[in-house]
Formats: C-alpha cells, sequence, structure tokens
C-alpha cells in the first residue's frame, strides 16, 4: 500500500496561508506599510485603484534590497527581522513572521523594483501565483516599490466575497491612518483612482492627529504622559464634548503596534465615567510602551491581538493616566465647598425656630418614626391616619373586581376593543358591554382636537377619545415615508438658495460618498466638493432649512 501524506506544493502552501493573513485588500496594504517602515522609509506614497481590487503599489526610500534578497523575500517564513527563538522575545519591529510577501504573491499578480544605496542597478521581478516569471535589472531609485495588481484573480470566491468599491476603500482608509499616527515622523500620501486623498508631512503626534481627524480637535485634545518603570503611557484624549455614538476615533498602540483591546478600552471608558453619556464613546490615540518580554504578539496573523504578561497592571497604569490627565487640565468636575447664597434666604434658615415649633415637630408621627426605637415602619391605628395597611387596599379592590365581575361589566381597554372587533368576541359579558361601540372608529371632523402639555394630542372619537404621542406620531409618518423611497419613490427636494459645505474626517468621507445615493433618495442633494469636503444643495421640501448639516 503506498503512502498518501505528501508536502504540498508551495504554491498550494501559501494560498492556505494567504487565507488568514491577506483576507481583503487592506491586509494588504497593512503589511505592505508595516514593510516600508521596518526598511527605514522617510517617505512612503500608497496608491490603489478600484479600493485596492485592481491596483495596491507602496514605493518608499528605504535601504532597498539585493538581488538575492528580493527573490528571497517571497519565499515563506522569510525574513530579516529575527534570527533565532530568543529575537521572538525582542520584537520591536512590525513584522517577523515572513508570511506577508508569499501570501501576496500567492493571490496576486506582483511586480517588485528596488536597489541599495551601493548598487548600481535595481532588480525588477515579477510574480504570479507564487511563480517568478521575470528577474532583470532595472534602473531605479533607492528603495522600493511594490505592486500587486488583480487581488485574489485565482481565488473568483473570495474575490466575490468583497465588499463594495466604497467599503473596501474605507477599510484602507483605516489601516492607512493607524500606521500614519504610529509614525508621525515619516511623510505618508495616499492616492485612490488618481486622487490625492491625503498628504501627511512629518511631525509630531499631536499634528499627525489633526491632519488625519480634522483642525476641530486641535483645541479638543488632552496630553497624557505617564512614565513608570515597568511602562510608558503617553498621547492624547478628546475633551468630553468629542465623544461619539461610534468607536471610530479610539486607537490604542503597544511599541508602536496598532491593537485592539476591549479590556483596555474598559479602562478608558472607566476613567470617563460621569462625564460622557453611557452610549457615548471618547477619543484616544494611546501609546504604551513596554519591555517586548512583557507581551505576546504572536497570537493572531494580524498581530492586531495581543497577551500581556499582567494585563491588570497595564489596566490600572491606563485608568489612572487618563484619570490624571483630565484632572490636570480641569476636565473632570471638582467639589464646591463654598455655600450657595440662595440657601441663606430658604426659610427654614432664615426664621427662628421657635420652642411652640420644636412642640409641634416632635409630637408629629413623622418625627417619632424618625426618632424613636423600632418606629420606621409602624403604621399609626388611629382611624385619622390617611396610611392604611396594604392589605386593606388589596381586599378593597378585589371586593371592587368581584362586585363588578358580578354585575357583568368591566373595563375593557380601547386596544383591546381593536383587537376584538375583528375576530368577535368569546366572552359574552364583554359582548355585551360593547354591543353599541362596534363601530369602526371615527374622529368627527367638525371637532378639532386639543393640545396637551405641548407633548400630546387628545382627539374625540365615537367611541370616546384617543390619546397620541405627538413625537412617536411624527417618528411614524417619517418613517412610512422614509420607507416608500427606500422602494423608489424619492421625496421631493427643495432647492437652497445659499448652499452649506460641510467638512468630514478622511474615515467619515469615505462613508459619505457612499450613502450619497442613500441620501439623494430622502430628498437631500449632497455633491463633493473637494477634499473631505460636500455642499448640501438641497433639503426635503418638507424639511425647515438650517439644520441640514446637523443632520448629515
Amino acid at each position: 500500500m503506498t503512502d498518501i501524506i505528501q508536502l504540498l506544493p508551495d504554491n498550494i502552501a501559501n494560498q492556505i496561508a494567504a487565507g488568514e493573513v491577506i483576507q481583503r485588500p487592506a491586509s494588504a496594504v497593512k503589511e505592505l506599510l508595516e514593510n516600508a517602515v521596518d526598511a527605514g522609509a522617510t517617505e512612503i506614497k500608497l496608491i490603489i485603484a478600484d479600493a485596492g481590487k485592481s491596483l495596491i503599489q507602496v514605493i518608499y526610500n528605504g535601504k532597498g534590497m539585493s538581488e538575492t534578497d528580493a527573490r528571497m523575500c517571497f519565499e515563506r517564513h522569510a525574513t530579516s527581522k529575527i534570527k533565532n527563538i530568543d529575537d521572538l522575545f525582542r520584537i520591536r519591529t512590525m513584522g517577523f513572521r515572513g508570511e506577508a510577501l508569499a501570501s501576496i504573491a500567492a493571490v496576486s499578480q506582483v511586480e517588485l523594483k528596488t536597489r541599495r544605496e551601493q548598487d548600481e542597478t535595481g532588480t525588477y521581478i515579477e510574480i504570479e501565483n507564487s511563480t517568478v516569471v521575470t528577474q532583470e535589472p532595472v534602473a531605479w531609485n533607492i528603495g522600493t516599490s511594490i505592486a500587486m495588481k488583480n487581488l485574489f484573480f485565482n481565488v473568483p470566491a473570495r474575490r466575490n466575497f468583497l465588499k463594495s468599491n466604497a467599503s473596501e476603500t474605507r477599510h484602507i482608509v483605516d489601516e492607512f491612518i493607524r500606521v500614519a499616527l504610529s509614525f508621525p515622523e515619516v511623510m505618508f500620501t495616499l492616492t485612490a483612482n488618481g486622487q490625492q486623498h491625503f498628504y501627511l508631512e512629518k511631525g509630531s503626534l499631536k499634528q499627525r492627529i489633526v491632519q488625519l481627524l480634522g483642525n476641530n480637535f486641535n483645541s479638543k485634545l488632552v496630553t497624557v504622559q505617564e512614565q513608570t518603570d515597568y511602562m510608558n503611557i503617553y498621547g492624547f484624549v478628546g475633551k468630553p464634548e468629542t465623544a461619539k455614538k461610534t468607536r471610530g476615533d479610539q486607537y490604542f498602540f503597544v511599541n508602536n503596534r496598532f491593537i485592539k483591546s476591549g479590556y483596555l478600552n474598559h479602562a478608558v471608558m472607566n476613567a470617563y465615567q460621569q462625564l460622557i453619556p453611557t452610549d457615548s464613546f471618547p477619543l484616544y490615540v494611546l501609546f504604551i510602551d513596554l519591555d517586548p518580554t512583557q507581551v505576546d504578539i504572536n497570537v493572531h496573523p494580524t498581530k492586531q491581538e495581543i497577551k500581556f504578561e499582567d494585563e491588570k497592571i497595564v489596566y490600572a497604569f491606563i485608568q489612572s493616566a487618563v484619570k490624571h490627565a483630565l484632572a490636570q487640565y480641569s476636565i473632570t468636575p471638582t467639589l464646591e465647598f463654598d455655600l450657595d447664597p440662595t440657601i441663606q434666604g430658604l426659610d427654614a434658615v432664615s426664621k427662628p425656630f421657635t420652642a411652640d415649633k420644636q412642640a409641634i415637630a416632635a409630637a408629629s408621627d413623622l418625627y417619632k418614626n424618625f426618632s424613636q426605637k423600632n418606629q420606621a415602619h409602624f403604621i399609626s391605628s388611629d382611624n385619622k391616619s390617611e396610611l392604611r395597611h396594604w392589605k386593606d387596599v388589596y381586599e378593597r379592590t378585589s371586593g371592587n373586581q368581584s362586585n363588578q365581575n358580578t354585575e357583568g361589566s368591566r373595563f375593557v381597554s380601547l386596544i383591546d376593543q381593536l383587537k376584538k372587533d375583528e375576530a368577535g368576541f368569546s366572552d359574552p359579558a364583554a359582548a355585551n358591554f360593547l354591543a353599541p361601540n362596534r363601530n369602526p372608529l371615527k374622529v368627527p371632523e367638525h371637532i378639532l382636537p386639543y393640545q396637551l402639555m405641548n407633548t400630546y394630542i387628545v382627539a374625540t372619537t365615537n367611541r370616546g377619545f384617543i390619546l397620541i404621542n405627538q413625537q412617536t406620531a411624527h417618528e411614524r409618518v417619517l418613517y412610512d415615508r422614509y420607507t416608500a423611497s427606500a422602494s423608489g419613490k424619492s421625496v421631493p427636494s427643495q432647492r437652497s438658495l445659499f448652499p452649506v459645505t460641510i467638512q468630514l474626517s478622511a474615515q467619515d468621507n469615505v462613508l459619505l460618498q457612499e450613502l450619497i445615493p442613500d441620501l439623494n433618495q430622502l430628498g437631500y442633494i449632497v455633491e463633493p466638493f473637494g477634499k473631505d469636503t460636500f455642499v448640501i444643495q438641497g433639503t426635503p421640501a418638507d424639511v425647515e432649512e438650517g439644520n441640514e448639516k446637523a443632520a448629515i
């Protein structure tokens, strides 16, 4: 009987590994940008086309590669980051697994151009489906350019799994922002479909945050800076007014590596307790520097999930650092011990408490309940007392209910009436009671409805009256209208005499571009108006102008 276990060919093994490492275009962008940073680049350009499905190209001025290294970097588990097992526990670089380029070459058509400073000519390599198609010398600047084309061309199922271009672009922008925040000393640019979306100059961390999130955050950032023997924490958190209903602007970095941690996020949320609503999320960009031996980043191929040797210490440090920063900049509320002058004007303070008043107060049942022992829950047996035993209330209610049932009449709510109108009545008593009122519910036109407390509408009907909550009714009307517009019947629009411009962050810019067709259906005419800016040309015809910016 022949042996059946055999080693898989490299191209098949690489495709299997690519399933974990390269899940979408954004995964490839992350790996290529991190490689550029590890190569010592100070200028990195990212170029994408068709949301990364047609082209993802990264050009950077790193140290470049020799001809042998250029060929070797596409082999599985080939890396320059670690050389022995001890290096695995002292990782300071972004990459170390040696899987990214091999996985990229397995699911796309790759072109690599690279040159070192000491070499006269560079190296050009073309790879398709893990197979080297072309390798030849080329004239090139110092640094590297790697372009991957037609992602998942040989895995149609995975390509069909990708979302819309706007959605995939948004994921790419997210990864780009994370790497750009990690290294503010590096210049980054992002060009999508021939249009430049980002041009980030070198600068400080605060400047990079403002470049990415918007100029309106410049005065709304609070500095966090704590140094200990175990770890250092630095970065910025947003003032409470910057809190949003989504988690978009929340970034944790451990040794300059972006991570996701619900546990550490909880520490920041605790620091903001009672400063923001429970359903809001604060802005933060926090960096944690600690000994690499204290963390394990080799948990997942994406390296966004890590394990700390002592998570509780990190949790406590983060919570304390954020609280200290908010208190230092007078963000947290403080106790005010000065007496409110209006209290001095109250009768209880200004008027004397005479002996007669003291005697009256001491004779009251309320005073005895609080001053005498075992009197807190005592109910006086005096017939004049307004308090009754709970059993008396229950028995009276039960007696009245039984009497009503005996008489054959009982209260039936309007909702119960409407429900039983269709199906008939199984209860003869209820049927007799409602027999005169089984006509369809009508509101007389000659009797105007009445508004109650600016909240409810009371309208007379042929069965009595109905009580309508204005807010709920308005929401229902809008819901029916928007449902109709979603099915193809768009809401009429009114062109604005003075269009309003709105500036968004890069992530919201991509999101709004995806939502423009839906907004047009709802009656909002929104058009692009430059970098991260849109102009609102029109609003729904029945919506008052002036609030369209907040609505968007």
